[in-house]
Order: structure tokens, then sequence, then C-alpha cells
């Protein structure tokens, strides 16, 4: 084959814009040249929707119920500019553990050699990283991905979700587990929040692999349906998914990231309110209250 698959996974807190991020990396990387194949991880099922005009796709656990046996080809469907979209599912309501539908997924196509068969350059796999726990740490425990992103803004909670991602990457790191790329920083529209994300990436040794802002383009684009890529190609916010995805293409070294412990980041996060306050209230000489 010549070409060596690269295989991501990119985490997040529920809300906070990772499979809006995800599906404008896969959407850029295949204006770039790449095949890519984007794999839902989230039991929602609804990761590749903005590639697929706002369609949602039948999940390789569903196919699995209502068929028993399943051909990973009839669990693929085609997406913007040749993206290769796939969700993974959960259980029924109420059934199970919601990561089930990874570790399956993930098994039937090794099981079938499709990664090998699709000559693929990228897969990207779009996880629930509220809970690092079972199927969701799949990706990361067994190696499944070698690169681990997660998407924070500077909320506290994205944070802790992010803080509690890299205890789990450093717990299975010694055992063949992946390794953290890196942050990317969503929501950073403050220079405050570009100012948290930085300190909270040099306290856990690892880096911001880009900043993106909140834009009223990608609400726009993806009311019908679509990635920003897609809908609004020539605007600020394709261009910075863009170089996300150029980023990406070139990364090679990911690392074991040093987490917080949990003290510590209660105590690093009371610092930063206090100096929001003072930002906000004038008690700060200097302080930037038109730009926070």
């Amino acid at each position: 084959m010549g070409k060596k698959l690269k295989q991501i996974a990119i985490y997040g807190k529920g809300g906070i814009g990772k499979s809006t991020t995800t599906s404008n990396l896969s959407a850029a990387l295949s204006k770039l040249g790449f095949k890519v194949m984007q794999f839902g991880c989230d039991p929602k099922s609804d990761s590749t929707n903005t590639l697929r005009d706002g369609k949602y796709i039948p999940t390789v656990l569903e196919s699995m119920r209502e068929n028993g046996v399943v051909k990973a080809h009839d669990v693929i469907f085609e997406g913007f500019n040749g993206i290769y979209c796939v969700e993974a599912g959960g259980p029924a309501p109420g059934v199970g553990c919601a990561g089930r539908g990874i570790i399956t997924a993930v098994e039937l196509f090794k099981h079938q050699n499709i990664f090998e068969e699709l000559d693929l350059d990228f897969v990207i796999y779009d996880v629930l990283g509220d809970v690092v726990c079972g199927g969701f740490a799949v990706p990361i425990r067994e190696g499944i991905a070698e690169h681990v992103f997660t998407v924070s803004s500077s909320d506290f909670m994205s944070i802790y979700a992010s803080n509690n991602l890299f205890r789990g990457i450093e717990k299975y790191s010694n055992s063949g587990g992946a390794l953290l790329g890196g942050v990317i920083a969503n929501s950073m529209n403050h220079k405050y929040s570009v100012e948290i994300i930085n300190d909270f990436t040099e306290k856990t040794h690892t880096k911001v692999m880009e900043y993106i802002p909140r834009s009223i383009t990608v609400t726009q684009s993806e009311l019908q349906g679509k990635t920003t890529i897609e809908a609004a190609p020539e605007s600020e916010q394709a261009k910075i998914y863009l170089r996300l995805a150029e980023k990406m293409a070139s990364h090679e070294i990911s690392k074991t990231p040093v987490p917080l412990g949990v003290n510590e980041l209660r105590e690093w996060a009371a610092a930063w309110s206090q100096q929001i306050y003072a930002l906000e209230s004038g008690i700060v000489v200097g302080g930037e209250q038109a730009g926070i």
C-alpha cells in the first residue's frame, strides 16, 4: 500500500462542538486530497449528519440487531467529497453499555480488513468525552487510534472533561495506548479564553493545535445540514478548519500528558475565577474590559 494510515480520536464534552469540529476537519482533509473515514462513536449517532446534508445513517449496532450478521460495506455511506461515513450507534434505550457500539464496530471493520481495502489516509473517531469508561476508552486503551485530541472551550466543565481524558491516556500509555496530540481550543472569542486554555495546556505539558472562534457561519452551515467547508468554503472559519487539517496531516509525535490532580485543578480554576472577576470589575488597571 505504501502509505501509512493515520487513526485519530477526537474527544470532547457533549455540546462543546466536537462533532462540528470533527466533520469540518474531515471535510477539510478531503479537500486537501486525503481519503477519509469519519467514525461516529456517540450513541446519538449524529456525528456524520453535516457530511450528508443533515441525513442520519443506519448504525452498526442497529444493523446487527436487525440482521444478525453485517457486512461492513452495508454500514459505510458516502458523504461530502467522497468521505466514508460510519455511525457505531448505541444499544436499545435503557439496555447495555453505550460504548458497546464502538467495540463492535471496530472489531467488525478489523475482521473484514476494511481500512486496508479502502486504502484510507485517515480514520477519525468522534468520541464522547464526558466519561472515559468502557467502550468510550477503547480507541485510547487498545491503541486503535495513535493520536488523541480533545476539543475544549475555556469553560471549567470542558477543561475538567479534558483533564479526565488526560488521566485515561496517562493510565494506558505504558501498555500501548494512544497518546495525546493536543487540544483543539473551541469558542475562542475572548482574550481571556485563549489565556485560560494556554495556561491549562502549559500546566499539563501539552499544546494547542488550533484556536477556533465561535462563528455564525457554522450555525448557518449546520442549519443547511452542511459543514462550513462545504457551505461557506471562502469564509474565514473555513480557512481556520483548513489550517487545522494541514496541522493534523503533518502531526507525527503525540505525548503522554501530565493531568492535574482534582484539588490542583480546583485551585487552578479558582485562581482564574478571581483573575476574570478582577478584569471585569476594573480592579486590574488596563484590564481589557471591552475585549473580555
